[in-house]
């Protein structure tokens, strides 16, 4: 019996900490959704990118705070110049037009990355010894401990910007509505590019945790599909909505990998994210926290 509740505990606690930085990857989606009104299917390539560069930098000035900061400089100076070039031309165009454009991204990131930078697998060294931290019967990774503490940090500093400051108020009327927003006076690309930065920074920190745990290669884009059923559960305009769904799936496919995968061979956690997500939306389709909308017409 106490070893089943060690057990439990283990595969419980891994699985919160895990879903807080798949959270982190999750507001990438949210920023840019709040703001554009679009989803940005580049995510994941922009946290392969991120990583690829922190691995790169971390393999030649062998320190983890210069990698941390160029990447993040790279990732910001690299989503303001994609803004300005390829997106702003789609202002006050079809939503579907910057899904595309994002589509098209995403192929072009994932195979000039590995072209540029080389195609082997890199690694992130942290700050800090990679010996679990064990507390009682938990088993506790310092790169999940470091990346949860990180994403409810973004959590707090993002609430409050959308919530509390000018810039956060007038990134939310943009989104509701760009010309509404140009005839009020506010400059829309101006606000374009601030959204497309913020996902920039929460890449390139997305990018140097999860290339430390996984290792960098044009895999590792793939986190996006993995993040994307936790962006459209907790709801595509939600932050809170991120971390809950974030924390909700790692648990739950923590949880039925450690008890199903014995019987069924493995795969249950790249099952799990969408049979959740399918479920939820079948009773709330704009998501747990998403803002209901109703269209007149």
């Amino acid at each position: 019996m106490i070893a089943d509740l060690s057990f439990f505990m283990l595969l419980l606690t891994d699985g919160v900490l895990v879903g807080l930085m798949y959270s982190l990857i999750a507001m990438g989606f949210v920023l840019v959704y709040k703001a554009t009104d679009a989803l940005n299917f580049a995510q994941g390539e922009f946290v392969m990118l991120a990583g690829i560069v922190a691995g790169a930098v971390s393999a030649w000035a062998a320190n983890f705070w210069v990698a941390a900061g160029v990447t993040i400089v790279v990732m910001v100076v690299f989503s303001f110049a994609l803004e300005k070039v390829v997106l702003r031309p789609l202002v006050g165009r079809p939503v579907i037009a910057v899904v595309m454009a994002t589509i098209g991204l995403a192929a072009i990131i994932r195979g000039i990355g590995p072209l540029v930078f080389g195609a082997g697998i890199r690694t992130i060294p942290l700050p800090f010894a990679d010996n679990p931290i064990f507390w009682g019967p938990l088993m506790i990774p310092p790169v999940q401990l470091a990346g949860a503490a990180v994403s409810l940090i973004f959590v707090v500093a993002f609430t409050w910007l959308f919530s509390r400051t000018r810039v956060g108020i007038a990134l939310r009327a943009v989104a509701d509505s760009q010309m509404v927003a140009m005839g009020m006076g506010i400059n829309v690309p101006l606000y374009f590019a601030y959204a497309w930065a913020l996902a920039g920074i929460v890449s390139a920190v997305g990018g140097v945790f999860w290339g430390s745990l996984l290792g960098v290669d044009s895999q590792l884009a793939l986190i996006g599909l993995k993040v994307f059923p936790i962006v459209i559960l907790g709801g595509l305009d939600s932050i809170a909505g991120a971390v809950v769904a974030g924390v909700l799936v790692g648990v739950i496919e923590n949880l039925t990998a450690g008890y199903l995968d014995p019987y069924v061979g493995g795969g249950t956690k790249d099952l799990v994210p969408y049979v959740i997500m399918l479920i939820v939306l079948m009773v709330r389709p704009h998501g747990l926290f998403g803002k209901k909308t109703i269209d007149r017409i």
